[in-house]
């Protein structure tokens, strides 16, 4: 029997897409399993696709690897609170700082603030940590606050006297910092170290052209036959996601780290701290008897007795003391409390989510101009951003406020009275947690309220269960709260794990 040469043609070509299908990446000529045609070739339009991406780990971060457990109390509830029911929710994979942000680190975004806002000097007051939360009317702290924040001595020590909105702040810096070096090794942008003002690296803004830069020797050759290079794109997968403050859910997760505690989807034991047991005590034979975190023992015990000091701090201790939990996460019960995301409700446990819980949803979108495009940046170099109106989410079903922070505990519809009869205060809705009338008690809660989680170098062991959580306004800071950053994890929750 005889083939058409022809035939044979088209079977050669069929089967040679078929097998360069299975590839992947801008030099792939992988073939669209839709149209037919090939990815990444400028002869067919140059659509450009990629196949089997695994993000990096960002500076300072390690990999936790998502799950479900049982989200609050495991301890007796000495204080009666009723505002950590325990239930179970299922937490993505996400990214944590390995320890506490360091006096150093937190120094290192000061400096920046003072190089590159030089005509904006109220930047820099505003993120100065408040040093004078040291003070005590019967002590004598006088020594933190002096040297704590900036001596060479406590540069390893975690930061402390910075409020939720300074720690959310950094955070943003941190994001910028490290995708602009991530362009910089790469080849697309020049080191500049002059920037000033509005004009420095924001994330935002250069995916959105509102940054340019110095161009590097390596720019992206574009695949569009019309053009010849490019900006990096958030498709590209070049930049990593934002760091920001981890949700309580996550924080919880991370700290009590049952990986240790399972197998096979069973897990032998709870904890009621970041490691075995339910004592406070190392168990191993040539540590035996040392604290596992820095607390308070007792009335008036912060270090033990000279000669043989249980914990090795007096205040706060290097944030690589004693040993990481299962996640290889240091300090998460003991040291300093840390912020997290979250806004406090006392039964946010019954409302939120069973998937990715979180309160404190705040609905933006970018500020636009009558064509539909970004207004230009700010004074500071970032994109400006507004609440969503009423308007702009008339027709959704997913959600019907912005603004969610008080959602189903302290809206409308959940208030024990009318809104009417509460007053309004600076940054918050009317309700029940709102500031009040001279007729009306007042509350502590309010959507200006956050969780902080942890225990510190001030508390005793009850503070070091995961579950604990406490409350503080966002404006506030304290000498024994500090942060640590994360990162969502995209893709696969499994590290490293390809089709």
């Amino acid at each position: 029997m005889r083939f058409n040469s022809g035939i044979l043609l088209a079977v050669f070509a069929f089967s040679l897409a078929t097998l360069t299908s299975c590839g992947g990446g801008k030099g792939s000529k992988s073939v669209s399993s839709v149209t037919g045609w090939e990815y990444n070739n400028p002869d067919f339009g140059g659509f450009e696709y990629k196949a089997g991406y695994e993000q990096e780990s960002g500076p300072g971060l390690v990999f936790v690897e998502g799950g479900t457990f049982i989200m609050g109390r495991v301890e007796q509830d000495v204080l009666y609170e009723w505002n950590n029911t325990p239930r179970r929710v299922t937490v993505p994979s996400f990214y944590m700082d390995e320890t506490e942000v360091r006096n150093s680190d937190y120094r290192e975004y000061l400096y920046w603030i003072q190089r590159v806002f030089i005509d904006y000097p109220e930047v820099y007051r505003k993120a100065l940590p408040d040093t004078l939360v040291w003070r005590r009317p019967l002590a004598y702290n006088e020594p933190q606050v002096e040297n704590y924040l900036r001596h060479p001595a406590y540069a390893e020590y975690p930061v402390v006297g910075v409020n939720w909105l300074q720690a959310n702040d950094f955070c943003q810096w941190r994001t910028d910092r490290v995708n602009e070096l991530i362009m910089i090794q790469e080849g697309i942008l020049e080191l500049d170290i002059n920037q000033q003002g509005e004009n420095n690296f924001n994330t935002e803004a250069y995916l959105l052209g509102q940054y340019e830069g110095i161009a590097g020797k390596k720019p992206l050759e574009d695949l569009d036959p019309n053009k010849d290079t490019r900006r990096v794109r958030w498709d590209d997968g070049m930049l990593l996601p934002r760091y920001r403050l981890p949700t309580e859910a996550e924080w919880e997760y991370a700290a009590a780290g049952l990986i240790g505690n399972s197998y096979d989807e069973r897990m032998t034991d709870r904890r009621i701290y970041p490691w075995d047991g339910h004592i406070v005590r190392n168990k191993d034979k040539n540590e035996r008897g040392k604290m596992m975190a820095n607390f308070v023992r007792g009335r008036g015990d912060m270090m033990g007795m000279a000669g043989d000091l249980n914990d090795e701090g007096d205040i706060t201790v290097d944030v690589k003391s004693y040993y990481p939990n299962d996640y290889g996460l240091y300090c998460m019960a003991g040291n300093v409390n840390e912020w997290v995301a979250d806004v406090y409700r006392p039964l946010s446990f019954e409302d939120v989510e069973e998937f990715s819980p979180f309160r404190g949803n705040e609905f933006k979108q970018k500020v636009l101009d009558e064509e539909g495009y970004v207004v230009e940046k700010d004074s500071l170099g970032r994109i400006r951003y507004r609440g969503e109106t009423d308007k702009d989410i008339l027709d959704r079903k997913n959600y019907r406020t912005a603004d969610n922070r008080n959602f189903l505990d302290g809206d409308a519809v959940s208030n024990i009275t009318t809104t009417s009869e509460w007053l309004d205060t600076e940054g918050d809705t009317g309700s029940m947690y709102s500031g009040t009338s001279d007729s009306q008690m007042g509350s502590l809660v309010s959507d200006r309220t956050r969780v902080y989680k942890g225990g510190g170098w001030r508390d005793r062991a009850y503070w070091l269960s995961p579950g604990a959580r406490r409350f503080l306004d966002e404006r506030e800071s304290r000498d024994d709260l500090g942060f640590r950053c994360a990162m969502t994890r995209v893709g696969s929750p499994v590290q490293g794990k390809k089709k």
